[in-house]
């Protein structure tokens, strides 16, 4: 996959993506007792394989979850509370690409160790266990609530970065992605040293070859 295949697949965000937030009608619903028990992540989100659009819906269905919460074995569950919701996107996401493309843990741990990830390198143990779906959602099975993507995982394969007139390959027209430090204040004295940047979060929307010329 190429810098210009970004379109294929397209999200960029420098914070963790909004990237199909799951709101369990019961708070007690828990990912690591669910994996645990030999799950595929498919068995629940069998949707991911087929999905197009980072729209789409791909909550389990409620007769999955009765399959067996019916009371015989499993805690009995009200298919009435059985309500999923998810925000508005403001990205462009193929799941049924990616998961075509298998097991992306060892790629974005090759980028980590040979310095080429432009994210925290903090999340380079959880590769080493992560697989399938958990290369991206890393956490699942220790029980984070929403463990997203970054776009720093995006630009591991899609590394084309213009900013920013790259950030329609993946984003939809009219979202505002300024982050909410950047104030007048911020305009004023980010290139003065006055305040201090924490130049590793620049990276994921400027890229590392970015110059005052590229915004200005």
């Amino acid at each position: 996959m190429s810098g210009k295949s970004l379109s294929q697949a397209g999200f960029a965000f420098g914070a963790p993506l909004l990237f199909g937030l799951t709101l369990f009608a019961s708070p007690d619903f828990s990912h690591p007792v669910h994996l645990g028990l030999g799950l595929a992540c498919s068995h629940c989100h069998a949707g991911a394989e087929t999905s197009r659009q980072a729209g789409d819906r791909i909550f389990p269905r409620p007769a999955v979850c009765l399959s067996c919460h019916s009371g015989a074995e499993r805690t009995p569950l009200d298919p009435d509370r059985l309500r999923w919701t998810s925000p508005e996107r403001s990205y462009k996401f193929d799941h049924a690409f990616h998961v075509r493309l298998g097991d992306l843990a060892p790629l974005l741990a090759a980028a980590i160790d040979g310095g080429k990830y432009l994210g925290s390198p903090e999340i380079r143990p959880l590769l080493d266990q992560a697989g399938g779906c958990m290369a991206c959602h890393r956490g699942l099975d220790a029980g984070e609530a929403t463990p997203l993507p970054v776009m720093s995982d995006c630009l591991v394969c899609h590394s084309e970065i213009d900013n920013p007139f790259s950030c329609g390959y993946c984003h939809l027209e009219g979202v505002n992605l300024r982050p909410a430090d950047h104030t007048q204040e911020f305009a004023d004295l980010h290139g003065t040293g006055k305040i201090q940047l924490d130049k590793a979060s620049c990276l994921p929307c400027h890229g590392t070859n970015f110059e005052c010329r590229g915004c200005h």
